[in-house]
């Protein structure tokens, strides 16, 4: 029984959110987020924008300031052996057999 009360509560629910506008075009106010079809979003808020930029810069200030003051994240904290010391035996290649 409230299984359709529910059902009923949506279908008008949903009647009362389509609007016309124009004479043509429907409109569903969600009350959620912009849906845009076939036309252009709104422009987003000086605020926004502003935001947006200087979360961009810090967060490339700190990945170059760390790459810059800290390249063993990068290039490893220790001295790169010298390849000419290691032998067939380290590099586990087999002898030949001759």
């Amino acid at each position: 029984m409230f299984g359709n009360l529910k059902v009923f509560q949506s279908v008008l629910a949903a009647e009362k959110a389509i609007t016309f506008l124009n004479g043509s075009k429907k409109i569903i106010k969600r009350q959620s987020h912009v849906v845009s079809y076939r036309s252009a979003p709104p422009p987003h808020s000086k605020a926004t924008r502003i935001g947006a930029v200087a979360v961009g810069g810090a967060m490339w200030w700190w990945v170059i300031w760390h790459l810059w003051h800290e390249p063993d994240h990068i290039t490893g904290e220790f001295d790169y052996p010298n390849a000419a010391k290691w032998s067939n035996f380290h590099l586990g290649i087999p002898r030949d057999e001759k």
